[in-house]
């Protein structure tokens, strides 16, 4: 009867000993930073993050060297703060793989069978799609459009149209010119024909 109170014991030691947020969230092409604290009696151990259900069987993912320096081991660093009696993890370029249970540790016990085990806590890391915000699509303002005309040739109705190729006859300008403009034109021209028409000489009577 004495081993399940016992058992009881270990575990709830080793769980206050070492204390996580519990749960994290980042977001995808981002980076999150898990702050676990620990008690002084373990200020010289190494710590580490180990993924996985349980935090017997976690995979070891980082881990400190005794230092105060910052490994790495590729997206995942890890960092202890004796002095606030705490270490951190930093997880960078975040994923939706990412996401999943993980666990602060410390290593205490160097071979790992069913009686012993490392105080451990568990956390939860959670990423939510990265927001994309959609671009505007910009078009450049329409230039003016001139009917460039050279007074040296005169320009049939066709090379006009060809040499200002942005000029269109269903235009207003257009159709103004051949309603209103057109008629008066071919009218001053008439009357030069009729006043440079050659005269027959008078008839003798």
């Amino acid at each position: 009867m004495w081993l399940l109170p016992a058992l009881l014991l270990l575990c709830l030691s080793g769980c206050l000993s070492l204390t996580g947020p519990g749960s994290v969230t980042g977001t995808a092409g981002g980076s999150l930073t898990v702050w676990c604290q620990y008690e002084s009696m373990y200020k010289g151990y190494n710590k580490y993050w180990c993924r996985g259900q349980y935090d017997t069987s976690c995979e070891s993912i980082v881990e400190t060297k005794g230092e105060e320096k910052l490994e790495r081991n590729g997206r995942v660093s890890i960092r202890d703060h004796p002095e606030a009696l705490a270490f951190t993890v930093t997880m960078q370029n975040l994923n939706e793989d990412d996401a999943g249970s993980y666990w602060c540790k410390i290593q205490t016990v160097w071979v790992l069978d069913s009686w012993s085990r490392d105080p451990s806590d568990l956390v939860r890391v959670y990423v939510s799609p990265a927001i994309t915000t959609p671009r505007r699509t910009t078009h450049p303002a329409t230039p003016p459009i001139f009917l460039v005309v050279n007074p040296g040739r005169n320009l049939s109705t066709g090379e006009v149209l060809t040499q200002n190729s942005g000029f269109r006859l269903s235009s207003p300008h257009f159709l103004l010119v051949v309603l209103l403009k057109l008629p008066l034109l071919l009218s001053m021209l008439g009357a030069v024909f009729w006043v440079n028409r050659p005269w027959a000489p008078a008839g003798r009577y």
